[in-house]
């Protein structure tokens, strides 16, 4: 046991692969709530649960504005509840299998910045939707109602996937191969369509993460990087001095921003593929000092 622990302590906080870090803290999330209700319904009889319940109380995010006053944490702790084994599953998928993607050709210093922002807008999404959109404010769908679930997260970084590699060809099963650009629209349709369903506050979550995401890449690609823009803010700057001369030679190293930033919009326009030799080793090397 404690063998395994250690390999999870390493995998999650010594490794360095933040998808690692945010599926482990998904699970035990999950795992710690639904596990200690599951006892506590065994020992004190099949029945509501106290656990649960409060749980659902303090850590969904509400829709409605004077609940969310006393609740002001939940726009960041719902991203990391679910509300079945099903639902953590294929979040937890999607999340690994396009995070892999992403972080192959951006490193992964973007991860989990990107899956906050992405959780966050989605939230904002939602609590702007319900509120204000008369289709809901009709019907005063914001009281009681509350969204759980890191989809918006994963939906931000799966767009932002998409939308920095379209043409990036992927096997579904039944299907085959698949672009990347056709997958996520064919998504975002189905979203879209759900808004006038049960779930239509979890839809539009997934809408507003899906368009945080392609918007971060977009302006990543003129060479405006919000996230380690914001990290860059708290990082304390040293006061000690260092002089550098290369004697007029460029870093073999380190590629230089513009030359990345063509290849990536050189990326977004013919895919992949369309890549030298060179540029794939350029982008492979900015990838590996990202990390």
């Amino acid at each position: 046991m404690s063998t395994l622990w250690q390999n999870l302590q390493y995998k999650m906080l010594r490794s360095g692969n933040k998808l690692n870090l945010l599926i482990g803290i998904n699970v035990i999330v999950f795992l710690a709530i639904n596990v200690t209700a599951i006892i506590e319904q065994l020992f004190t009889g099949f029945g509501n649960s106290a656990i649960l319940f409060y749980s659902n109380e303090y850590l969904l995010l509400p829709a409605y504005f004077p609940k969310l006053l006393t609740h002001f944490w939940t726009p960041l702790t719902y991203m990391f509840m679910h509300a079945g084994i099903l639902h953590i599953l294929f979040n937890m998928l999607w999340l690994y299998w396009m995070g892999q993607i992403f972080e192959e050709y951006l490193g992964n210093k973007r991860t989990i910045g990107l899956y906050i922002m992405g959780g966050l807008a989605g939230a904002l999404a939602y609590l702007l939707c319900l509120n204000f959109l008369p289709a809901f404010t009709n019907t005063h769908a914001a009281v009681g109602s509350t969204i759980v679930g890191a989809s918006a997260s994963v939906m931000a970084i799966v767009v932002a996937t998409a939308t920095l590699l379209p043409n990036y060809t992927i096997s579904l099963i039944l299907i085959g191969p698949v672009k990347l650009k056709w997958l996520v629209i064919a998504i975002l349709l189905i979203d879209f369509l759900g808004i006038i369903g049960p779930n239509a506050g979890g839809e539009i979550a997934h809408l507003g993460g899906a368009l945080l995401g392609f918007i971060y890449i977009k302006q990543l690609q003129k060479g405006r990087d919000w996230i380690t823009g914001i990290a860059g803010i708290f990082k304390s700057k040293s006061k000690l001095k260092v002089v550098y001369t290369n004697n007029g030679k460029n870093s073999v190293d380190t590629p230089r921003q513009d030359e990345i930033d063509r290849i990536l919009d050189k990326i977004s326009q013919s895919g992949v593929n369309s890549l030298t030799k060179q540029e794939k080793e350029t982008l492979a090397r900015a990838s590996k000092n990202e990390k």
